[in-house]
C-alpha cells in the first residue's frame, strides 16, 4: 500500500490539519463528562447555581468547539481523500495509455476498468475514514477507558435522550444524500463509458497517438465526479458531528433538570453521569471496530490490485531487437517488405505467423484473404508495432520498424480496425479525431471520399449529429465509413483496411475505391470478397499463418486450388442469392 499512499503525500498539509482538528474534537469531548460531573457535585449537590451556569456554559462553548472542529475535519478530510483518489485515478489512466499491447492483453478490460473505479473508491474511504473514524476510534476508546478509572471504574449507565430529533435529522440528511449520490452515479457512468471506450478502442488509440487527447477527455469526466461527490459528501460528512452536538446538549438539558431534582431533595452523582458518558463513547468506538478491520482488508486487496498496474516497468512500448540480423536494403519503388517474418503471441506457444515474406511497392493494393484464424489481422497489427515480430523484419521505406520513432511510425500509417469503434461525439468530431486541427474542407473531404458525405449532410444536424455510445445511433455500413473517412483524413503513407468495407453494399463499395484510385498511399486490405481482392496489385493469401498464395487475380486462378475454390464458391453463393 506503501506506492498508492505515496499520492497522499501532496496532500500532507491538509491531512496534518484534518488530524489535529480530530485530535481537537478528541480531547475537547473527553474533558466534557469531567465538567459535567463537576457541574453535579458542586453545582447541583452543593446547589450552587452560579457554578452550575458558569460550568455550563463552558460546556457549551466547548461543544460548540467540537461540532466546530468536527465539520472543518470533514471538509479537509474530504478534500485530501477527493483529491488522493483524482490523482491516483488518473496515474492509473495514464499507465494504462502507455501499455504495449502485450502488456495490455494481460488485463481484462474489465479488470482495469474495476481498479479506476471500485478499487480507487475503496482506497479513498479508508483514507477519509482515516482521518476521521479509523485513528479517532481506538483513540477514543483507550481516552475514554483510561477517563473512566480515573472518575470512577465502578459505575456503568447509558444516558439516552434527544431520540427524536436525532431520526429526524438523519431522515432529511439521508432523503437529501440519495438524491446527491444518485447524481454521482450518473457521473459513474460517464466516467466508465469514457473509459470503456478507450480500452474497447486502444489499438485506435495507439495508432493515432491519440493518448493525450484522451487523458485529458478523461481527466474531463473525472473532474466532473469529483465535484458532485465532494457535494455529497459535504451533507453527508455533518451527521456525526450534529449526532455528538444534540447528545451533548441533551445530556446538558438532563443534567439542567436534574438539578431541579437536586433542589426537590433527589442527589444525583456527577460521577455516575461522567462513567455513563465515557461508557457511550467507548461502545461507539468498540463498534467501529468490526467494520475498520473489513474496510481495511478491502482496501488492502484493491491496492494491491492496482499497484499491479503503477508497477509495471516504464517504457511499455519499447521492444527487444529482432533475434534475426536481416539485409534491410530498399528494393526500388519498395514501400514495405516482409522478411521470413514469424510471430507468436506473449506468452504463448502457437506460431500464429510462419516465415511470411513479401514485397509491396509504393502505390500499389495488397488484398490479404484467407479463412478466420489464418492471421490476417496479426499480420496488420505489427505493421504500426502494436506488436513485434518474434523472427524476421518488417522494412517500411528501407527502415526496419524497429529503427523508427514509434510516434513517426504511427503518423506513417492510416489504420481502420476490423471493429468500427466511434467515440460519443459529434460525427465532425469522429473524423478529425483522426488529425489534429483538421480543417472543415479536410473532414468533408475524408466523408466525400468513404461515400458518407451524402448521408451525413441529410441528417438534420449534418456533421453536427451526435454519435451515440460505440455508433448505436449509425448502421454498421455508415459506422465503417466514418472509420474510413477518419484514417482517410490523415492522408497517410500506408493505409490499413482490416475487413473494413464489408458492411457495404456493392454499389458504395466500388464508389469508394473509385474514389481513392488516385490516392498515392499504399493500401493493405483484408477482405473476403473476391470482386475486392480483384481491384488489388497483388493477392496475398494466408492459411494457418502461412502463405499459400502471392499474385495477381489472374495469375492465382491459374495457379493455386485453393484460391481458384474460394471464387467458385462465391460465385456459386451469389448465383444461388
Amino acid at each position: 500500500m506503501k506506492t498508492i499512499f505515496a499520492y497522499v503525500k501532496p496532500y500532507k498539509w491538509p491531512a496534518l490539519i484534518a488530524f489535529c482538528l480530530m485530535l481537537t474534537e478528541l480531547v475537547v469531548e473527553l474533558i466534557q463528562p469531567l465538567i459535567i460531573a463537576k457541574i453535579i457535585d458542586d453545582g447541583i449537590v452543593a446547589k450552587d447555581i452560579g457554578t452550575i451556569g458558569y460550568w455550563g456554559l463552558i460546556l457549551l462553548l466547548l461543544a460548540f468547539s467540537a461540532f466546530t472542529s468536527g465539520v472543518i475535519n470533514s471538509f479537509f478530510s474530504s478534500h485530501v481523500a477527493q483529491s488522493f483518489a483524482f490523482d491516483l485515478r488518473n496515474a492509473l489512466f495514464s499507465k494504462i495509455q502507455s501499455f504495449s499491447m502485450a502488456t495490455y492483453l494481460r488485463f481484462p478490460s474489465s479488470g482495469l476498468i474495476t481498479r479506476l473505479t471500485s478499487d480507487v473508491q475503496q482506497v479513498q474511504s479508508v483514507l477519509f475514514m482515516s482521518l476521521r473514524i479509523m485513528i479517532r476510534a481506538p483513540l477514543s476508546a483507550v481516552g475514554s477507558l483510561v477517563m473512566a478509572f480515573f472518575v470512577n471504574p465502578k459505575m456503568a449507565m447509558f444516558l439516552l435522550i434527544g431520540t427524536p430529533i436525532l431520526i429526524f435529522f438523519l431522515n432529511v440528511s439521508v432523503k437529501k444524500g440519495v438524491h446527491l449520490f444518485s447524481e454521482v452515479q450518473r457521473r459513474l457512468d460517464r466516467v466508465n463509458r469514457v473509459l470503456q471506450e478507450n480500452l474497447q478502442a486502444i489499438r485506435l488509440v495507439k495508432a493515432y497517438m491519440r493518448g493525450k487527447h484522451e487523458s485529458n477527455r478523461f481527466k474531463e469526466v473525472s473532474s466532473s465526479l469529483q465535484d458532485d461527490t465532494m457535494k455529497a459528501l459535504r451533507v453527508m460528512e455533518t451527521i456525526q458531528p450534529v449526532l455528538l452536538f444534540v447528545m451533548n446538549i441533551s445530556l446538558l438539558g438532563a443534567l439542567w433538570f436534574g438539578s431541579i431534582d437536586v433542589r426537590n431533595g433527589e442527589a444525583q452523582v456527577g460521577e455516575l453521569v461522567a462513567v455513563v458518558n465515557y461508557a457511550l463513547r467507548m461502545t461507539g468506538s468498540f463498534s467501529m471496530f468490526a467494520f475498520i478491520i473489513n474496510a481495511l482488508s478491502r482496501a488492502k486487496a484493491s491496492s494491491e490490485r492496482m499497484e499491479e498496474i503503477l508497477l509495471i516497468e516504464k517504457g511499455t512500448e519499447t521492444y527487444p531487437a529482432s533475434t534475426r540480423a536481416l539485409d534491410v536494403k530498399p528494393t526500388h519503388n519498395e514501400a514495405l517488405r516482409f522478411e521470413h517474418v514469424t510471430f507468436q503471441y506473449p506468452n504463448t506457444k502457437k506460431t500464429v505467423l510462419q516465415d511470411i515474406s513479401f514485397t509491396v511497392e509504393k502505390g500499389e493494393k495488397l488484398a490479404i484473404m484467407g479463412a478466420t484464424g489464418s492471421g490476417k489481422s496479426t499480420l496488420l497489427n505489427l505493421l504500426p508495432r502494436f506488436y513485434d515480430p518474434t523472427e524476421g523484419a518488417i522494412i517500411i521505406n528501407g527502415r526496419n520498424i524497429e529503427d523508427w520513432p514509434l510516434e513517426e511510425l504511427r503518423e506513417y500509417i492510416g489504420y481502420v480496425p476490423q471493429s468500427s469503434m466511434l467515440f460519443t461525439g459529434s460525427i465532425h468530431e469522429n473524423i478529425s479525431w483522426g488529425k489534429q486541427e483538421a480543417s472543415m474542407e479536410e473532414v468533408t473531404t475524408a466523408a466525400m471520399n468513404a461515400q458518407i458525405h451524402h448521408t451525413v449532410v441529410n441528417f438534420p444536424s449534418g456533421y453536427e449529429t451526435r454519435v451515440g455510445q460505440k455508433g448505436v445511433n449509425l448502421s454498421g455500413g455508415q459506422k465503417q465509413r466514418l472509420s474510413i473517412a477518419r484514417a482517410l483524413i490523415r492522408n497517410a503513407s500506408i493505409l490499413i483496411l482490416d475487413d473494413s468495407t464489408s458492411a457495404l453494399d456493392v454499389k458504395t463499395e466500388t464508389a469508394f475505391w473509385d474514389a481513392i484510385e488516385g490516392e498515392e498511399a499504399t493500401m493493405l486490405v483484408v477482405t473476403q470478397k473476391i470482386r475486392t481482392a480483384k481491384g488489388a496489385d497483388r493477392i496475398l493469401l494466408l492459411d494457418e499463418g502461412r502463405v499459400i498464395g502471392y499474385g495477381t487475380h489472374e495469375e492465382l486462378l491459374g495457379t493455386n486450388a485453393r484460391y481458384l475454390q474460394i471464387v467458385m464458391s462465391q460465385q456459386e453463393q451469389e448465383g444461388e442469392a
